[in-house]
């Protein structure tokens, strides 16, 4: 790699790929690295690729996933930047439908880009008049560091109180919260567990407290033999669904508590509410069960197949009064139908569907594959259509394909995935969280489509798709292949993740896991916050003065 020692540069280069530990579909992407020195260069995003370059579809309808190698970046003027690269097949060789031409991509911060035109291979850059050469280009210092916070980890770094404090009760000290401050200047206000025994409420005063702030921290594994977990919060108790690997993924069992810890503590009774039955024609797959208030019915969301191999999309509703922990309070699983009343799928399998209500509409979002396992495999694609919440299980649209995995990370080895959407809302947008990869090893990532609540989910141009994963095996240290995960809202307001991973690389048990969802000082949602990021616990501890009047 060519270097540059005049001040604040970044670098593009790719990867050797790893088998079984940084594939190709990884490796074979453009890197981001920075320096304030123009010879020392940092990597960004953990060293995990940045830039993928789109696979395309092949008549047949298969994919052909593609790489790049050899990456160029340059100055094209008025705060613009080009990135090139040549184009691979997953294995390394030639890319004969991109002969003599270069992918060429724009961006103004390195954090967004724009795929453009190809280039040809011996092309000018246009803007510059300059040939395209080297793998270093100068920025100025704000892009430095604007690209610095981006792509890199977000870590508490402070915690604070009041000095002082008036508080009249218990109940009143407890109001006292610490505000978390993290590396990119974000804020998050968290409870402080109080020591009272110093503090005589009865008799006016100041007095020293000291207390420990709240730490929200799920130990990793939470549960083993388990994946896509759900949980819900309904009439003051928690319930977990999941998908049971335990029992060969057959039947749907619930786990109730008072609390999330003790939905996962050791001897916690586990419902079976849906069992195998052959004459319903509940024989395999029990995958992927999802609770949603639609209509203000409670619905599970779910896919099952009959004696022949096929997992298709169906969902059942709590009667009114039941118990969720009784199978008896379940109606029949109905298979879910189109506009026109034909099955959601007469050609392929479909399984994951998830719902959203947005801008005042409702949403089915689900995974359809067809020729699975054959040289014909299309891969697992997303669809989105609209749904009347009176009767969810029918269509009222026809099905729109929102993403199909056609970057290196969401079609890995061969996985070719796009599943387990789940959304959840923040102010007046849509994030649709989906998983790509290998849905139990290492490679399995979270990918993330962003949308304006009030727009129209079913146009395409409404949505923005994440170009490289918000969530993988490097993103915390000990979790692989982080993925299928839904949100839930603790008793504090915190928005919280639930996905299920491995606990080592070669692993192929699933297991669940729970973090808090952090939104950094841009407003974006940071997934990747292990439990000592979110709190440093040599920050824990803190104290104020009372007064009680």
């Amino acid at each position: 790699m060519s270097q540059n020692s005049t001040g604040f540069a970044v670098m593009v280069y790719t990867r050797t790929p790893v088998p079984g530990e940084y594939p190709a579909g990884l490796a074979q992407s453009v890197h981001l690295a920075l320096s304030d020195d123009g010879v020392h260069f940092r990597p960004l995003n953990q060293n995990y690729g940045v830039v993928f370059a789109l696979g395309t579809v092949r008549a047949d309808d298969t994919i052909h996933p593609k790489g790049v190698k050899e990456p160029r970046v340059f100055a094209i003027g008025e705060g613009r930047y080009g990135i090139t690269a040549v184009s691979v097949n997953e294995d390394g060789s030639p890319d004969e439908e991109m002969a003599g031409k270069r992918f060429f991509w724009t961006t103004a911060d390195f954090i967004h880009f724009q795929e453009e035109k190809p280039l040809d291979a011996g092309e000018r850059a246009a803007e510059t008049g300059q040939e395209i050469a080297g793998s270093v280009t100068n920025i100025n210092e704000q892009l430095y560091n604007r690209m610095k916070q981006y792509w890199s980890r977000v870590y508490n770094c402070g915690v604070s109180v009041p000095e002082t404090a008036a508080a009249d009760s218990p109940e009143a000290l407890a109001e006292v919260k610490a505000v978390l401050t993290y590396s990119d200047g974000s804020r998050v206000l968290r409870r402080v567990a109080w020591d009272r025994s110093s503090v005589d409420f009865k008799r006016s005063g100041t007095y020293e407290a000291s207390g420990t702030v709240q730490d929200i921290r799920y130990p990793f594994p939470l549960a083993e033999g388990y994946g896509d977990p759900v949980i819900l919060s309904w009439e003051g108790r928690k319930y977990y669904i999941a998908t049971n690997d335990n029992t060969n993924d057959i039947g749907l069992y619930v786990r109730e508590a008072q609390t999330v810890e003790g939905l996962f503590a050791e001897g916690v009774t586990e419902h079976l509410i849906l069992a195998e039955d052959e004459k319903r024609n509940l024989r395999q797959t029990f995958w992927a069960p999802e609770f949603h208030l639609i209509g203000g019915e409670l619905y599970i969301l779910f896919a099952v197949s009959g004696r022949v191999w096929g997992p298709q999309c169906h969902m059942m509703r709590l009667k009114k009064g039941g118990s969720i922990t009784d199978p008896g309070s379940w109606t029949d699983p109905v298979r879910v139908r189109r506009k026109d009343g034909s099955w959601l799928s007469e050609d392929g399998i479909t399984l994951d569907m998830t719902y959203l209500k947005a801008g005042g509409r409702s949403y089915v979002v689900w995974s359809y594959r067809r020729h699975i396992g054959t040289p014909m495999d299309t891969g697992s694609m997303l669809y989105i259509a609209e749904t009347d919440e009176k009767t969810p299980w029918k269509l009222t649209s026809e099905p729109v394909l929102l993403t199909r995995p056609l970057y290196g990370w969401e079609n890995v080895d061969g996985t070719i995935n796009n599943e387990g959407p789940y959304s959840f809302q923040a102010d007046g947008k849509v994030y649709l969280t989906y998983s790509g990869g290998s849905a139990n090893a290492y490679t399995y990532v979270l990918g993330l489509l962003t949308a304006d609540a009030d727009n129209d989910l079913l146009d395409l141009a409404s949505w923005t798709k994440s170009g490289c994963p918000v969530l993988s095996y490097y993103s915390v240290e000990g979790v692989y292949g982080p993925g299928h995960n839904s949100f839930f809202t603790d008793e504090d307001g915190n928005l919280m993740i639930a996905y299920h991973g491995e606990t080592s690389i070669g692993g192929h048990l699933r297991c669940v896991g729970i973090r808090r969802v952090h939104f950094d000082a841009e407003g974006r949602p940071r997934f990747d916050l292990s439990a000592d990021r979110d709190l440093d616990p040599a920050f824990e501890r803190v104290s104020t003065k009372v007064i009680v009047p």
